[in-house]
C-alpha cells in the first residue's frame, strides 16, 4: 500500500501493523516513492545473515599446494640475523 508521508506520520502504528500483516508499505514524498516500511521478518530475509570479518576471511579461496610450498619456503629463508 502507498502512504503519503503526512498520512504515514499520523498513522505510523497502523503503517507498521500493516507491514507486519500485509507486507511492505511504501511511503511517498511529493508523489515519488521515498521509503518502504518492512516487517522484521521481511527485512531479515532480504538482508540475509552477515558474516563476521573472520568468517569472511576464512571463506576466501583455498591455498593450492604450490602456494603453500612458496609461503613455507619464504618464511624459512626470509629470517635474517640483524645486529643492533
Amino acid at each position: 500500500m502507498n502512504w503519503h508521508l503526512q498520512d504515514a506520520k499520523n498513522n505510523f502504528s497502523k503503517v507498521v501493523q500493516r507491514a507486519r500483516t500485509e507486507g511492505p508499505q511504501t511511503v511517498t514524498l511529493r508523489g515519488e516513492r521515498a521509503a518502504v516500511v518492512l516487517s522484521v521478518e521481511d527485512y531479515d530475509r532480504l538482508a540475509g545473515k552477515k558474516k563476521s570479518l573472520a568468517e569472511y576471511l576464512l571463506a576466501g579461496p583455498g591455498w593450492d599446494d604450490e602456494f603453500d610450498k612458496e609461503i613455507t619456503r619464504r618464511s624459512a629463508t626470509m629470517i635474517r640475523d640483524i645486529d643492533l
